[in-house]
């Protein structure tokens, strides 16, 4: 037999996918499924997007990219960002990459080793953990509280700190939660972590750009103090609903840049040259499509809400960030992930198990309201009668 690294007996996985495939095979075997599982936005990508690929293909760019991305693209992520936080941005720390993940998986292989602890949002997205753990370092979860409206305690995640820490991961506005951190609480964890100067942060703000009702997103690339060890990931797949382009980038210290760039050149070699110039007319583009995209969302938000609370032992936060909705189940006498797959295979419904995002996700599941307004209100029928009816 093949032997492999020990590694991948704890290597995880992201379970929306699975919950994907089997909501498309029972589609295919005729039922009416209504999926409110997978997290990406049900918008076409904006045409003029769409047109700028075409361009550079019909133009010639067909060729290997510079492995950190085009100058153009890289210098408009600079404006861009420095236009969001008010912080300067040297466009040469700028890398362009496959998708979100992908900086995960560098920010992690570079810190992560038996002996060392990452801290981590739980619930949070289920990469991080699967990451830290198939590097062999020690996961350590930062509760992610429903209490707290789902931001994370700033007090709670420097107490777990040690002398092995050597990467804290955050995420806000949060997947799955939809919970959003107030300055104030960030203020409180950079004037903590500005000690530790041998600490790394990779702060996730791929959902930066949406949030509701006068929520602000705080980027912690805003803090002087800790930008020379900060990590900042974002990219355009929520935002221009570009899930399929893979396409994100990360903002990196000048001491882990070369480090960065060296495993872009030994694993990708370069973004798609295309989808790079897609990116460039995304950010210097019309914004129009995002704020119609952002009112629709908020609409559906307000509906899903709503309607959660209604349901019989449930009851559901108001999300301030993403197009996520992370509703207690406790109540209905279910554990979270049998009532996934009861929704699914009974109801026709697809979300996905609290404890699929972090051991502390138990007694919730999430909800993408990325459907429409019609299916998401066919979808909360259904649950009503499924909660009505059936029983653990």
């Amino acid at each position: 037999m093949l032997k492999t690294i020990e590694a991948f007996t704890r290597i995880g996985e992201e379970n929306a996918f699975a919950v994907l495939a089997r909501a498309t095979e029972l589609a295919g075997q005729g039922r009416d499924i209504i999926n409110l599982g997978i997290g990406q936005p049900d918008f076409r990508t904006p045409d003029h997007i769409v047109e700028a690929a075409v361009k550079a293909l019909r133009d010639g760019e067909h060729g290997y990219t510079p492995a950190t991305g085009i100058l153009p693209l890289r210098e408009a992520v600079a404006a861009d960002v420095e236009k969001r936080t008010g912080a300067p941005v040297d466009p040469g720390k700028v890398v362009i990459v496959p998708g979100g993940k992908v900086t995960m998986f560098m920010a992690i292989l570079m810190f992560g080793e038996p002996g060392a602890d990452i801290l981590y949002p739980d619930p949070g997205f289920p990469i991080y953990r699967s990451m830290i753990e198939f590097t062999g370092a020690n996961p350590v979860p930062i509760p992610i509280r429903e209490e707290n409206d789902f931001a994370f305690s700033a007090e709670e995640t420097l107490s777990l700190l040690t002398p092995n820490t050597r990467l804290v991961i955050l995420n806000s506005p949060a997947n799955p939660t939809g919970g959003v951190t107030p300055k104030a609480e960030i203020d409180k964890l950079v004037a903590g972590l500005a000690g530790r100067p041998d600490i790394a942060i990779l702060s996730d703000e791929i959902y930066g750009q949406m949030t509701y009702e006068g929520a602000q997103h705080c980027s912690l690339y805003g803090y002087e103090e800790i930008r020379d060890r900060l990590i900042l990931l974002d990219g355009w797949s929520k935002t221009y609903a570009m899930t399929g382009w893979r396409l994100g980038y990360a903002v990196w210290p000048q001491a882990l840049l070369d480090k960065a760039r060296k495993l872009a050149v030994n694993c990708w070699s370069c973004v798609n040259a295309p989808a790079q110039f897609a990116g460039l007319a995304a950010l210097t583009g019309p914004q129009d499509a995002v704020t119609q995209m952002m009112a629709e969302f908020d609409k559906r938000r307000k509906l899903v809400v709503t309607g959660l609370n209604a349901l019989p032992g449930v009851s559901a936060r108001e999300p301030m960030g993403a197009f996520y909705a992370f509703p207690n189940i406790k109540e209905t006498g279910w554990k979270a992930k049998p009532l996934a797959g009861a929704l699914l295979e009974k109801a026709g419904v697809a979300v996905i198990g609290g404890p699929d995002f972090g051991i502390l996700g138990e007694g919730y599941i999430r909800l993408s309201y990325a459907n429409s307004a019609e299916n998401i209100s066919r979808a909360l029928k259904r649950m009503e009668e499924f909660l009505g009816t059936q029983t653990p």
